[in-house]
């Protein structure tokens, strides 16, 4: 009598062989290498390192998830806010100054020329001296002080003292009052100097502190200065 079959006994799996050639093989590899490489210049790089080569980045919105590193300053230090509003226009002008010779006396071939500017406000400058010869023969006082009104101390303050025939630069006003130049023309010949101002300044009327000359602004030279001595 045959002996009957033991539950536990099982019957075994026919191993599967896949008939994979090579040149499958390697068309499924080099698709892998293809997608990775597709994956890191297309996804990786414009993400991590903001290199987009193949402009995948753009197109996707993935290189916006890239930022450097950020550090930040102080934006309001001890000189003043960095970002500034003025309640003043922006503005430019052309002043043209004529100066006479040294025989001129300080009438003729010394002036003044200031513009009122508010604490904090910004200038942007520019000025040539035409018809002079030598840089020693020309000297400028850059500077500004506060119009107190009577029996009240005047704040006075001094940026550059030198001789030559043009300057540029700016200035941040350090309180509010009038800023600009005092001029002298030490030459045998009369000049003209050409100052070009934008910012946010105020120009000085006529026969005022910063502008007693009653220099114009925006004219020819022979129109600004209506007080020019006769020579």
């Amino acid at each position: 009598m045959p002996e009957a079959e033991s539950p536990e006994q099982t019957t075994p799996i026919a191993p599967v062989h896949l008939n994979v050639s090579g040149k499958t093989l390697a068309i499924i590899a080099g698709g892998g290498l293809v997608a990775g490489a597709l994956i890191v210049l297309g996804a990786i790089m414009p993400a991590e390192f903001n290199v987009d080569p193949l402009g995948l980045g753009k197109l996707s919105g993935i290189s916006r998830l890239w930022a450097p590193e950020e550090k930040n300053i102080d934006t309001n230090s001890a000189s003043g806010p960095l970002a500034r509003e003025y309640d003043v226009p922006l503005r430019s002008d052309t002043i043209e100054i004529p100066l006479t010779d040294f025989l001129g006396g300080a009438k003729g071939s010394e002036l003044e020329y200031k513009v009122h500017m508010k604490e904090g406000a910004g200038l942007i400058y520019e000025w040539e001296v035409i018809g002079a010869d030598a840089p020693r023969d020309f000297h400028y006082d850059f500077h500004g002080h506060t119009t107190p009104k009577p029996g009240e101390s005047m704040t006075v303050a001094t940026y550059k003292q030198d001789f030559g025939l043009k300057a540029r630069g700016s200035l941040q006003a350090p309180f509010e009052g009038i800023q600009g130049w005092q001029f002298t023309n030490s030459s045998e010949k009369p000049v003209v100097v050409r100052v070009k101002l934008t910012g946010f300044y105020e120009l000085i009327p006529s026969g005022e502190e910063g502008n007693l000359a009653g220099i114009v602004a925006n004219v020819p030279a022979a129109q600004a200065r209506p007080d020019m001595p006769p020579r």
